[in-house]
């Protein structure tokens, strides 16, 4: 019986172990104590990281890695991608390798690669000083900040002036390391990709509906959008060239984009699980298992693909997003299951809670899944979706949040 060392799972990676099982495959899984009672029931074995700093992280998966010699090691998130390369590399098994790894980790890193390669993408910088940041974003107007090191959008930021860009450096300097990118027009997408041996062998494109600035957090996303063949031509060409440009060896690829006025640009990119139900949103566009494909890989099986590339259905996730305040009453909720291509709710306000100002996809209330036949079928469902699920406040909005989507900053 093969063996697979999960570095990570968390709340999202369960179905990791619902696939193994499937597939008749041991899982040791190395977590944190916050979800060991979860996770120990589900596995072969647990073993427990001391901390959840990379560091910790790397040194878990080392020791659990000549404990349980596995067959495989897939990283589940961002924090276990560096462990989990480092493992792969050392036991010379499938992984994204250790170059795309450590590319993948830093926002800074990704942009110098991907300009030396040609990729399109925003003129940036690598921000030494507060004058110079301010320097270079005078006649660039909007501009992006981030951190090199995050993800799910935190610490990015849209600038307006000067006096704002001069606090917010002057609040991350010296002791933060900072970009500042130029800000791009256009719709966001994702282009997920599964790679073995350095060959795409499936991709998918995932449209996304954001809030505005200057936080602009993902309210939604929608597998395989309408999109020309022209445009399907350079999206799979950007996404090929940045798998060759990270010299990527085997596993996902999580490229978010811009369609802007003269094509494609990146955004960012990783190369562990997606966030946000992407994989389920996979799942329920293209119809198959993409975390038993992954499994598969990591222990170089044979992968079970989508017997064809036109999608078998539009799976979406949505993200609920309600005024600020205190919880009366929540509204349709029941209504909201039993509606059409509603394929899973879950809801984690209730009466009693109070609801923060929506800065943050930390922030979120819960989500609702999808999968209907054709686009229109989809898009007629989410509509019914925001306007039958509601919230009652006990008292007046401390800042009222709008639910329509917006075109998103180049977030991640």
């Amino acid at each position: 019986m093969k063996e697979l060392l999960l570095i990570g799972a968390g709340y999202m990676g369960t179905p990791y172990l619902t696939a193994a099982r499937r597939l008749g495959v041991r899982v040791t899984v190395v977590e944190s104590a916050l979800h060991r009672d979860r996770l120990t029931p589900q596995a072969d074995r647990f073993i427990l990281t001391e901390g959840t700093a990379e560091e910790d992280w790397a040194a878990a998966a080392t020791a659990a890695a000549y404990s349980c010699e596995p067959d495989g090691v897939l990283g589940f998130a961002e924090p276990q991608v560096i462990a989990a390369a480092l493992v792969q590399d050392a036991l010379d098994v499938p992984g994204p390798s250790l170059h795309a790894a450590v590319i993948s980790r830093n926002k800074a890193l990704q942009r110098g690669c991907f300009a030396t390669a040609g990729l399109c993408q925003p003129k940036f910088l690598i921000v030494p000083d507060v004058e110079s940041g301010v320097s270079w974003a005078r006649g660039r107007y909007p501009v992006i900040v981030k951190p090199l090191h995050s993800s799910g959008s935190a610490g990015v930021v849209q600038v307006v002036d000067e006096p704002t860009l001069v606090a917010l450096l002057q609040s991350r300097l010296p002791q933060e390391k900072v970009l500042l990118e130029e800000f791009l027009v256009g719709a966001e997408y994702s282009w997920e990709a599964l790679v073995r041996g350095g060959e795409v062998i499936f991709g998918n494109v995932t449209a996304k509906e954001t809030t505005g600035p200057p936080d602009f957090v993902e309210l939604a996303h929608v597998g395989s959008p309408r999109m020309s063949g022209a445009d399907m031509f350079t999206i799979d060409s950007l996404g090929r060239g940045v798998v060759a440009a990270m010299r990527m060896q085997t596993g996902i690829v999580h490229l978010e984009f811009r369609m802007t006025a003269d094509g494609p640009a990146i955004v960012e990119v990783a190369v562990r699980t997606p966030g946000d139900y992407i994989m389920d949103v996979l799942a329920l566009t293209h119809r198959f298992d993409p975390y038993a494909a992954l499994i598969a890989m990591a222990l170089d099986l044979p992968v079970t693909l989508p017997a064809t590339t036109t999608p078998g259905a539009h799976g979406a996730s949505w993200f609920p997003q309600f005024p600020a305040g205190r919880v009366a009453r929540v509204h349709g909720l029941d209504a909201l299951r039993a509606q059409p291509w509603v394929a899973d709710v879950k809801l984690k306000v209730q009466a009693g809670d109070t609801i923060a100002p929506y800065s943050s996809s930390a922030q979120r209330v819960g989500h609702v899944l999808f999968q209907a036949p054709d686009l229109d079928e989809l898009a007629a469902a989410m509509e019914l979706a925001r306007s039958t699920l509601t919230v009652e406040l006990a008292d007046e909005p401390s800042a009222a949040t709008s639910s329509s989507a917006s075109l998103s900053a180049n977030s991640g």
